[in-house]
């Protein structure tokens, strides 16, 4: 009977909860009450340490902007390509590939049967002359001469009329003569040799200032070709960069207007240029249109053929803006935590633009002066 009852008070007992211990309360916060897409740190959460706040800032962007691919290229009215006066034998290469050279710097040293005969034709034209000069003389003397005999009556009026028509025609000999020489020496100026002496080497100099890019010749070589290309000269000084701009958005490029240029080469940096030429035709089959814009290289820092980004932009309004380390991409499309008191947070969906220089522009969702998480955003999504 005792075990009976023994048994009974046990069943009431567990039934009256005698043997459940008391729960101890948490110590970590308890998911809010509020909305969903709100988190809640209690304060002496260690997640509040890693977690960086900072208010939104203000910035003008462009109203409207083209974001074209490009390329930096050698500035094309700056560009020299050297060729031969006269066909010879090159004797001396005074320049390797990469040199900087100036203006009038001798570039090639060469000998050549053309440029020996021009110095011939020069003597020879040199001692023409002299002689039509002494004929000239004699002629003027006979002149003089016959002008005073038939002035005295000692000569026929015929006689100083032929002393008369030599002298005319010994002062024509001279002008030819004089003619064929100045051609001649002109001749030699051209192919930069000064006087008539024999045995000067042609000297061909650098027609501008710049670097030589190509070079395609050897001392020894015997050219006779004066159209093909010895060497390509190039003053970097100013470079192009071309970039391909949508026919659709065309009409918001102008001669003359400002661009940024970001280079791969150069990650981070901005420089800046100025369109100085827009293509008159569309390539047919990528629908684009080549804009040229000049780049001051002085510094020497952009080379042919590096790969571009060209920014056209036109009007700017002022939006929110935040760092890119803000953004949280959620299911529903980009969003930020906004700081609505201490340790409390509150995820905000947001319209955003693309990415100007390591922040990006707000169109929907925040206002200036907002504080928002730029830093530690990851440790609240699994709040």
């Amino acid at each position: 009977m005792r075990s009976v009852q023994r048994w009974l008070a046990a069943s009431l007992c567990l039934l009256a909860g005698c043997n459940r211990t008391p729960q101890t309360a948490n110590s970590q916060a308890q998911p809010p009450s509020g909305p969903a897409n709100r988190v809640v740190l209690p304060a002496g959460s260690p997640k509040r340490g890693q977690i960086q706040v900072a208010a939104v800032e203000a910035a003008e962007i462009p109203e409207e902007e083209v974001v074209a691919p490009g390329k930096i290229e050698v500035n094309p009215n700056r560009v020299s390509r050297v060729l031969l006066p006269v066909p010879g034998r090159i004797t001396a290469v005074n320049a390797r590939l990469g040199d900087a050279v100036t203006e009038g710097q001798p570039l090639l040293g060469m000998e050549s049967p053309e440029a020996e005969a021009a110095m011939t034709s020069c003597q020879q034209a040199d001692a023409a002359t002299a002689q039509a000069r002494a004929a000239l003389v004699k002629a003027q003397a006979d002149f003089d001469r016959a002008a005073d005999l038939h002035n005295h009556g000692a000569i026929a009026k015929k006689e100083m009329i032929n002393a008369e028509t030599a002298l005319t025609q010994a002062k024509a000999a001279l002008t030819e003569t004089e003619a064929a020489a100045k051609q001649a020496r002109r001749r030699l100026t051209i192919l930069g040799l000064h006087g008539c002496e024999s045995g000067q080497p042609v000297l061909v100099r650098a027609p501008v200032t710049g670097k030589v890019l190509e070079i395609s010749v050897v001392p020894g070589e015997y050219r006779n070709d004066t159209n093909a290309v010895l060497m390509t000269i190039a003053d970097l000084n100013t470079v192009w960069v071309t970039s391909d701009v949508p026919e659709s958005s065309i009409r918001l490029i102008n001669l003359g207007e400002n661009v940024q240029i970001e280079l791969a080469a150069y990650p981070g940096e901005v420089f800046h240029g100025r369109v100085t030429r827009i293509a008159d035709t569309v390539e047919p089959q990528t629908r684009i249109v080549k804009v040229q814009a000049e780049l001051d290289n002085r510094a020497g820092r952009f080379r042919p053929e590096m790969f571009a980004k060209v920014q056209h932009t036109h009007g700017a309004r002022t939006v929110p803006v935040i760092p890119a380390g803000a953004v949280v991409h959620t299911e529903a499309g980009p969003s930020a935590f906004v700081e609505r008191a201490a340790g409390e947070f509150e995820l905000v969906l947001l319209r955003t633009g693309d990415l100007r220089g390591g922040r990006i522009p707000v169109f929907e969702g925040l206002k200036p002066g907002q504080r928002v998480v730029v830093e530690g955003a990851v440790l609240l999504r699994g709040q």
